[in-house]
């Protein structure tokens, strides 16, 4: 039942459901697992990841930046552009 997930799993469970090739926001992510002003959490959620199901990387900033990863930006920027996302100066364009 969906409902009785907690947050972190909701989390994680979005991050695992966004395609390839597109990207959501913490705040996005934030919004869908029922709070929407906890995009701090979203990041702590997923920084402790590494179940590689879980789409860590399609999680962006707000503000177009490709933000932190646990295992480095410069992979996070590799994966994302192997997908078909466009980065120019660590931004999502």
């Amino acid at each position: 039942m969906a409902n009785s997930l907690g947050f972190s799993e909701k989390v994680l469970k979005i991050a695992a459901g966004i395609p390839k090739g597109k990207v959501l926001t913490y705040k996005q992510v934030a919004t869908l697992a029922g709070n929407p002003k906890a995009c701090r959490a979203v990041g702590n959620v997923l920084n402790g990841n590494y179940d590689k199901k879980v789409f860590c990387h399609r999680v962006v900033r707000s503000d177009g930046n490709i933000g932190g990863y646990n295992r480095g930006i410069s992979e996070k920027s590799r994966r994302l552009t192997e997908e078909g996302v466009l980065i120019v100066d660590n931004k999502i364009k």
